[in-house]
């Protein structure tokens, strides 16, 4: 059974590289020359809202369905013509009904917020578009974004205004294929099985040809009909689309469908190859950034092309945004991150090879100001004088005389100026320097801005080890913080119960962040606990003998 269906959304997805200036005939030739390669469905443009968008022709920005007539033969029976509706971006009171003379489906598009803030709203224009008469293709914008849960709930509605599909889509480029596969065998299994599965994704891992074969595959579990959206070349912001020559290729030789794969390789030469000359497409480093941060494709070219940036650089400056914000664009709040961004960037390279020089094949001991340093410093004065690490202690100064100082904090760097003196000093460049001699690192390398507590400066220490690579890792006061303030610092100028009701979530993200670190830099490097911790508990990390 043959229960593919392909969508070509060059003229609408394909387009926005060019803000969707297409003039009308190339529009008509586009739409024409696709239908006589038998695509199943040509996705002609965007309907926007005629109050706001003024349309004035060599644009698939659209206003009116009528406007979209001149570009469809009806003659071609056997392809349906379809337009993309955004949530909030079209008069949708105003839409007129389907006649049999324009396109045939709308395809709807919202986001998670859309519907969690909206949810009656967006309900109300899905019913509208089914109830004037189109095919209605339902797409929730980022299914990253939903949990199984939520996800569930948006099958339950889409099985009660039953559809013509409804899609998964990779907004972001930001899927791997286990969440292709967990996406649609959820979908599959809740979903009434006339709805069609209709899949979009875009390239930024270069995995979307790879993606199409695995739904392909995925739907032959249970003969559900599927659409894949391509577009010609790939055609589209950043890292683009699935290639439309690519898919129709494969279903051509390995599936037998009779598409004109030729036709296809004429119209990329015919159109695409003019835009490519002119505007970038397709897999980069910078593409990769987006689908990592999941971020909004203007985000990147705001930074890649106004900045000039190193692709790490956009990737720290990404996740500087907040995850929310980050699937939209604001360039001014881009513009402030960058000023802050590169205020406290600097250029580590000599700090860290002599750093590394300094740890290679030793052993690090991590002392954090803990109340066990107290209460089991014996143990800890045992230890180091038994293996003789390399002693750094956080925030504070050690009593070692040859130990390292590391601070990640401005107000513990400045109160213990006279205790500095004299001492190895190892500070993030967030922290304002008073001492040519401190060995300074770059603060952006240290955090994880996935987590609020980033700023945690035994976390920062420990990304920063990760970076110089020693042998082993011994860390003692690392308690993880209670309620009983009076037993979470061995010295009382540390204490602060302003934070106290914050205490469990931050546990929590410590928890994971120095999970996270070990798994990284385990095996080649040994971590050890010295002294009792909630971190070395749940992480069923050992204490060293």
């Amino acid at each position: 059974m043959k229960n593919v269906r392909v969508l070509d959304c060059t003229l609408r997805d394909g387009g926005r590289i060019i803000d969707c200036a297409f003039d009308n005939q190339e529009i008509l030739e586009i739409s024409n020359r696709l239908a006589e390669a038998k695509i199943d469905i040509i996705e002609i443009g965007f309907l926007r809202d005629g109050r706001k968008v003024q349309y004035k022709g060599n644009s698939t920005f659209f206003t009116d369905v009528e406007q979209i007539r001149p570009f469809i033969n009806k003659e071609n029976k056997n392809t349906i013509y379809a337009a993309f509706i955004d949530f909030g971006m079209c008069d949708i009171d105003n839409l007129k009904p389907f006649d049999g003379t324009s396109i045939d489906a709308i395809r709807f598009g919202f986001t998670k917020n859309n519907y969690d803030e909206s949810k009656e709203e967006v309900v109300r224009w899905i019913n509208i578009i089914r109830d004037r008469g189109y095919k209605l293709f339902i797409q929730g914008v980022n299914s990253l974004n939903y949990t199984d849960r939520e996800l569930l709930e948006i099958v339950d509605m889409v099985n009660n205004v039953h559809p013509y599909s409804f899609g998964i889509v990779d907004t972001y480029g930001a899927m791997y294929m286990d969440d292709v596969d967990r996406l649609y065998s959820l979908i599959d299994h809740n979903m009434l099985p006339d709805i069609c599965i209709n899949f979009h994704s875009h390239n930024n891992y270069q995995l979307s040809f790879a993606f199409a074969q695995e739904v392909i595959k995925l739907s032959g579990t249970s003969n559900r009909k599927i659409i894949i959206d391509g577009t010609l070349g790939g055609m589209g912001k950043v890292a683009g689309n699935l290639n439309l020559e690519l898919i129709v290729d494969y279903l051509v030789r390995k599936k037998h469908y009779d598409y004109e794969f030729e036709e296809i390789l004429d119209m990329l030469d015919d159109y695409i190859y003019k835009y490519s000359l002119e505007h970038k497409w397709g897999y980069s480093t910078a593409a990769m950034m987006a689908g990592i941060y999941k971020s909004h494709p203007n985000n990147v070219i705001y930074l890649t092309e106004k900045f000039r940036l190193d692709t790490k650089d956009i990737g720290k400056i990404l996740s500087m945004i907040d995850p929310v914000m980050r699937q939209r664009y604001d360039y001014d709040n881009i513009q402030r991150l960058y000023t802050e961004y590169v205020a406290d960037k600097i250029d580590d390279h000599e700090a860290l090879n002599y750093l590394r020089e300094l740890a290679h094949d030793k052993e690090v001991f991590v002392m954090v100001p803990g109340n066990t340093l107290n209460t089991h410093r014996e143990i800890i004065d045992r230890y180091i004088e038994e293996k003789k690490p390399i002693v750094i202690s956080v925030n504070f100064v050690a009593d070692e005389p040859i130990a390292f100082a590391f601070f990640g904090n401005q107000k513990r760097y400045s109160r213990l100026k006279v205790k500095r003196v004299t001492r190895h000093t190892i500070i993030s460049s967030n922290i304002e320097s008073d001492d040519q001699n401190d060995v300074i690192v770059n603060y952006h390398s240290l955090i994880n801005r996935g987590y609020n507590y980033f700023e945690n400066s035994t976390i920062m220490l420990l990304n920063l080890l990760r970076r110089i690579n020693p042998n082993k890792i011994t860390i003692a006061g690392f308690d993880g913080f209670s309620e009983e303030t009076e037993k979470n610092y061995s010295d009382e100028s540390f204490q602060n119960e302003r934070h106290v009701n914050e205490f469990a979530m931050l546990n929590k993200e410590i928890t994971e962040m120095l999970g996270e670190i070990i798994d990284i830099m385990s095996p080649a490097c040994e971590f050890n606990i010295l002294t009792p911790s909630i971190y070395a508990e749940r992480l069923n990390l050992s204490k060293t003998k």
